[in-house]
This record gives structure tokens, C-alpha cells and sequence, in this order.
């Protein structure tokens, strides 16, 4: 990877397929990280509804390298190939129950139990409302196994102006939840209460 530090970011079936994008574009921006995607195949058809045909053409282009999500034997299933973290966005209720419980039929929820059984930040965009007592008992399964649990909230008291500002902030957020400390800002950089910014 040249130097470049790996970021796994994983986008699954939820609606917000739109952010997943957004994430993987400020990353494959910076050249201190490397993108590694994997996108699930409900994931391939909510980015082309929601984001357009070309979406998924698009991030494999921006990625350093992707995998198809039947792929459990690739490298980035395994916690010797190193990487800073990872990133699922959207995260859809199916794959935030099959991480907590340790379902690993697939590339997607593979990476993710590898992030967390190496203490390595697991960042979940979950995207669904309204929420039953099963969706907060996956939740909170994640949560004490290690994940970060990040619905993707608009920061209203930001006063975005428009949906790409919504998609930026949040993006953004998931972002700086891994930590990484060479990340540079995006175009727009946001502050504001609750100390969220990049």
C-alpha cells in the first residue's frame, strides 16, 4: 500500500447508501489511507436507486482495492493484514445483528468481527427508526463486544442548507470516529456544538 494506512469500509443494504460514498471519497482523498470496500448485494441495489446506475462503478474506482462480498478468503478477513479500522455505511439492522452475534457468512461481517477481535475501532452508521427492543438488544451486543454504534444523525444546529451538507457532516463524523490522526479536512469543515467537526 506504499505507505498508505488500510480502511475497510463496508456498505450493506440500509437506505443512506449515499454516505458510504461520501466516506469513501474523503478517504481515497487523502493520501495517507488506502480504501478497501466491500459493498453487500442489497447494498448494490440501494446505491443505484438512491445514488445513481454509475454509483458502484464509482467507488470501486475510488477504492485502493475491492472484494466481492462472498469473498471470505481474502485478505482483509484475517487480523494479521493490517488496517487502521473500519467503517459500515450505512449498516443495516441484518448486518449489525450478524456482527454482534458473530454470523460470519460473508466478506462484509468477516472484516468487521476481525476489527473487533483485534481491538481495532469498529464503526457502525446503523440506519433504522423506528427501533424494537430487538434492534437496541443488537445494539447493545455490539457495543460491549467493542463496536461504535453511530447512527447517522443530521447535526441540525449546524443549519445545513442543503442534503450534500447533511451527507458531508455525517460523513465526516463516521470519519473521525476511527481516530486517524493524518486525516485532512474536506472542503467544507464543519464545528458547532458537541464538539463534531473534522
Amino acid at each position: 500500500m506504499s505507505g498508505r494506512q488500510g480502511i475497510i469500509v463496508g456498505i450493506s443494504g440500509a437506505s443512506g447508501a449515499a454516505i458510504g460514498l461520501r466516506i469513501v471519497e474523503l478517504l481515497a482523498d487523502n493520501p495517507h489511507y488506502a480504501v478497501h470496500l466491500v459493498v453487500s448485494p442489497a447494498a448494490e441495489r440501494t446505491l443505484s436507486e438512491e445514488v445513481g446506475h454509475d454509483a458502484l462503478a464509482r467507488l470501486r474506482a475510488l477504492a485502493f482495492r475491492h472484494y466481492l462480498h462472498s469473498d471470505i478468503g481474502a485478505a482483509i478477513a484475517s487480523g494479521s493484514y493490517p488496517v487502521a479500522g473500519m467503517i459500515v455505511a450505512p449498516c443495516s439492522i441484518r448486518t449489525l445483528s450478524a456482527i454482534a452475534w458473530g454470523q460470519l457468512d460473508n466478506l462484509l461481517t468477516r472484516a468487521a468481527d476481525v476489527q473487533l477481535k483485534e481491538r481495532r475501532r469498529l464503526v457502525l452508521l446503523v440506519r433504522e427508526s423506528p427501533l424494537h427492543l430487538g434492534h437496541l438488544r443488537a445494539m447493545l451486543q455490539a457495543t460491549e463486544i467493542g463496536a461504535i454504534i453511530a447512527p447517522p444523525m443530521p447535526a441540525f444546529y449546524l443549519k445545513p442548507q442543503s442534503l450534500d451538507e447533511v451527507i458531508d457532516q455525517i460523513a465526516a463524523r463516521a470519519i473521525n470516529l476511527l481516530d486517524l490522526t493524518k486525516l485532512r479536512a474536506p472542503a467544507r469543515t464543519w464545528s458547532g456544538p458537541g464538539g463534531e467537526g473534522v
